[in-house]
C-alpha cells in the first residue's frame, strides 16, 4: 500500500510540474495589447487609456512590502470603449492604523500599463470580504452592484502610468523543479518501502522458526 501510494503521489507531483511549466510558457508568450476589446490571455501586458472612477476605490487589506504594512489600491477604470477594468494600482503604506485609507487619484484621461490576471475563485475568507473600504480578497463582486458587470473577469496589476503607486504583485507560480523534486522524494520513499518489504520477506522466508512452522 505504501509503495503504491508513493508511486501515485510522485506521478501527481510530476503532472503538477508539467502544469506549472505550461503556465510559465503561456505567460512568457503572452502578447502586449493596446486597448483590447476581446478577452486577454493570462499574463498579457495591457496598455489602457480611460478615466479612473475614483469614488469607487477600495483597498486590498494586509499587504506587506519590504517589511512595511499597507494596502493595495484598487480603482476601476472606464476605457475609451466604455469597458470597465479593475486596476490594482500598487502598494500604499498604512502601518497598523485601521482608519479608512485615502489615496489620491488622477482625474481626466489617464494611461496605465500592467499585467492581466484572470480572476480565480480561490482563497478563503472568514467573515465578510468587504469591511468598510477594505477588501480581504481580490474579487470583482464589490463593484458590480454599483457599476454593473465587468466585461472580462480579472484585473490589471499596474506597473507604469498615471496614478500608479509602488508595484508589489508578482505571479505566484511555483517553479516546476520544486514539484519534480517532490515527485522524486515520493518515488524514493516508495523504493525504500519496496526494499524493506523485499528484504524483510527474504529474511522471513529464511527464518528457521518459519521453516519449522511450515514443516
Amino acid at each position: 500500500m505504501v509503495v503504491v501510494a508513493g508511486v501515485l503521489l510522485g506521478l501527481w507531483q510530476w503532472e503538477r510540474a508539467a502544469d506549472k511549466q505550461r503556465s510559465l510558457d503561456q505567460r512568457a508568450a503572452a502578447p502586449s495589447l493596446v486597448s483590447p476589446v476581446s478577452e486577454p490571455v493570462e499574463g498579457a501586458t495591457l496598455r489602457l487609456q480611460g478615466e479612473y472612477l475614483a469614488a469607487n476605490t477600495l483597498y486590498l487589506d494586509n499587504r506587506i512590502l519590504n517589511g512595511r504594512l499597507g494596502v493595495a489600491v484598487l480603482t476601476p477604470l472606464r476605457d475609451e470603449h466604455g469597458q470597465l477594468w479593475l486596476i490594482q494600482r500598487g502598494f500604499m503604506e498604512t502601518g497598523s492604523s485601521r482608519e479608512p485609507p485615502v489615496s489620491a487619484t488622477p482625474a481626466g484621461l489617464v494611461q496605465v500599463i500592467g499585467e492581466w490576471q484572470v480572476a480565480h475563485s480561490d482563497g478563503l475568507v472568514y467573515g465578510n470580504n468587504l469591511e468598510g473600504v477594505r477588501l480581504q480578497r481580490l474579487d470583482l463582486a464589490p463593484w458590480t452592484s454599483a457599476l454593473g458587470e465587468f466585461r472580462f473577469a480579472g484585473w490589471v496589476h499596474a506597473q507604469e502610468g498615471d496614478g500608479v503607486l509602488i508595484p508589489w504583485w508578482e505571479a505566484n507560480v511555483v517553479p516546476p523543479a520544486r514539484h519534480q523534486a517532490y515527485a522524486f522524494q515520493w518515488w524514493g520513499l516508495a523504493l525504500a518501502a519496496l526494499a524493506v518489504m523485499l528484504i524483510g520477506g527474504h529474511r522471513l522466508m529464511n527464518d528457521p522458526r518459519v521453516a519449522r512452522i511450515r514443516s
